[in-house]
């Protein structure tokens, strides 16, 4: 599916941080526990940085032991996308933002599991 906001790179460049740009556009990664958001345990909303469209609720987010922020489920089904990525010589998912096709993380079989969920 196309995103929704359709941009040049440049356009992009201008519009977000050198880091912003090198995650959501490049498809890159900050290092992990190194993230704002890691620690945060705030009530609220996480938007895309990139386009503002909401992604996820705090009330989702949970700790995963993976060193970036986690969340069991999007804040509105339809907000992101699970695309097939083979880089780097992996088959992993990628989540990306519906509405701008920014990369927002991978899905990661979880070291913790989310709130709810069954245990071996």
């Amino acid at each position: 599916m196309a995103p929704e906001v359709n941009k040049t790179e440049d356009e992009w460049r201008a519009e977000l941080s050198p880091e912003q740009y090198q995650v959501l556009r490049q498809a890159g990664t900050e290092r992990p526990w190194s993230g704002k958001y890691v620690n945060n345990h705030d009530d609220g909303t996480y938007r895309c940085a990139a386009c503002g469209v909401l992604l996820f609720d705090a009330s989702t987010k949970f700790e995963s032991g993976s060193g970036w922020p986690s969340f069991y489920e999007p804040a509105v089904a339809d907000a992101v996308e699970l695309v097939s990525d083979t880089a780097h010589g992996m088959v992993r998912t990628e989540v990306r933002c519906r509405n701008c096709g920014g990369h927002l993380g991978h899905v990661f079989p979880t070291v913790r599991s989310p709130p709810g969920s069954a245990t071996a």
